[in-house]
């Protein structure tokens, strides 16, 4: 067999979603990222973007942005960052970070998926031993996939099955020679839920790991200050590596790493996704840094986030349509039935001006579906209140498919 009969056989199989094409994925939204935008020249609600603080258009930001594109073009510096590739404005965000974190020192990464995918590979070698929650997300997935040492996945969240892989995790292992990781989401982006922090955290003496979080979904959004699910938890100093993209509350491309230094240190020299491609570019960098100064001074932001984040929620459960044990601005509408049962909540949905999408196996088990629908800090009264309406409507037309009282959970395996 030669590589397109392969993939012929397999596009047997992804035919009836390629078919969907502009309709179900690759879907071309016009407009500013903001609360309405147009689709094929209808406005729609929209429920499916992680701007979760409305930071992607600030002016500010954009200023910021647009300064340095014309002054310096839009993918300064051009290179790596260990060799050129370096600006007083990536040393400066780094320190903006770690100041708010609290932690030591932090390390750009360009790229969010492909720096903690690498994050992990360079921490980890054939004398470790990796323990992970089944359901992390899709880049840590990858980066245990190119761990050539053992590995444990336990089920997810749940903490006496951890216990249980660390108590395998520790057989014949030489604490002398490697060490045994766990590693973690701080928030379940596709179902809302939190990772276990304290509960894990409290068998760390006990087994003695090193704890790495990725804060993606949680960092901005959760804890006292918005430094995320560790906070939340009241766990920082008890976090050994923490990550988080910037694709989410602060509305850009790339991400950081946090750590004590000689792990920042190791990392700057060891991280190969980082070493062999550019830099974080200076626009994005800059547009970055002033997110973070507007988010320090605007907590309003935040507080605006969860109050339509609980207005919607509310509005949700009082209809009696499934969304799980979310507990955060993600809204996973659970249908119950199949694939094409979701289908036709989703596009009626849609023909509604409501417009979010749809998600099905391999994102989802087998024979489940849901409607992802976040809230944003850009959301209004009338978007939830018009979006609520909606859902009751269609609740009486689909009783079955978004009855609370007749769905059973699913589980997801990261997004």
């Amino acid at each position: 067999m030669r590589l397109l009969q392969k993939l012929e056989q397999k596009n047997t199989v992804l035919q009836k979603y390629i078919d969907y094409r502009g309709s179900l994925h690759h879907l071309e939204l016009k407009g500013k990222v903001s609360n309405r935008m147009i689709f094929e020249g209808k406005e729609y609600i929209v429920w499916c973007l992680n701007d979760y603080l409305g930071l992607m258009h600030h002016s500010e930001s954009i200023t910021a942005a647009a300064q340095a594109t014309s002054e310096f073009g839009p993918s300064y510096p051009h290179s790596v960052r260990l060799t050129i590739g370096h600006t007083e404005a990536h040393n400066y965000l780094e320190t903006q970070l770690s100041n708010f974190m609290g932690t030591e020192d932090s390390m750009l990464v360009n790229l969010g998926y492909q720096g903690f995918m690498s994050i992990i590979d360079a921490l980890t070698d054939r004398h470790d031993t990796i323990v992970y929650d089944q359901k992390c997300h899709a880049c840590l997935m990858d980066g245990v996939r190119l761990h050539n040492g053992r590995k444990f996945a336990f089920k997810h969240n749940d903490i006496n099955h951890l216990e249980t892989q660390l108590q395998r995790a520790q057989k014949n292992h030489r604490p002398e020679s490697g060490m045994i990781i766990v590693i973690v989401d701080g928030l379940y982006s596709m179902h809302g839920e939190l990772a276990k922090l304290d509960e894990i955290v409290r068998l760390k003496k006990q087994y003695n790991f090193s704890l790495f979080v990725d804060d993606s979904h949680a960092f901005g959004v959760f804890g006292q200050n918005g430094k995320g699910s560790p906070e939340h938890f009241d766990v920082e100093e008890e976090i050994d590596v923490y990550v988080s993209t910037f694709t989410k509350s602060f509305g850009n491309l790339g991400g950081f790493v946090t750590a004590k230094k000689p792990i920042i240190d190791y990392l700057r020299f060891a991280t190969r996704s980082q070493i062999f491609s550019r830099s974080m570019p200076l626009p994005m960098v800059l547009s970055v840094s002033k997110n973070l100064e507007i988010f320090l001074r605007e907590p309003q932001r935040r507080q605006k986030l969860w109050e339509n984040t609980i207005r919607f929620q509310e509005g949700l459960r009082s209809l009696d349509i499934n969304i799980g044990l979310t507990q955060s601005p993600i809204v996973p509408i659970q249908i119950n039935g199949s694939h094409q049962d979701g289908l036709k909540v989703f596009f009626d949905l849609r023909a509604m001006g409501i417009f979010s999408y749809i998600v099905a196996y391999p994102v989802v088990e087998k024979n489940t579906c849901l409607i992802r629908m976040v809230c944003t800090h850009n959301h209004t009264q009338q978007d939830i209140d018009e979006t609520l309406s909606v859902f009751k409507t269609l609740k009486e037309r689909y009783p079955r498919s978004l009855s609370a009282s007749q769905i059973d959970q699913s589980v997801h395996k990261g997004f």
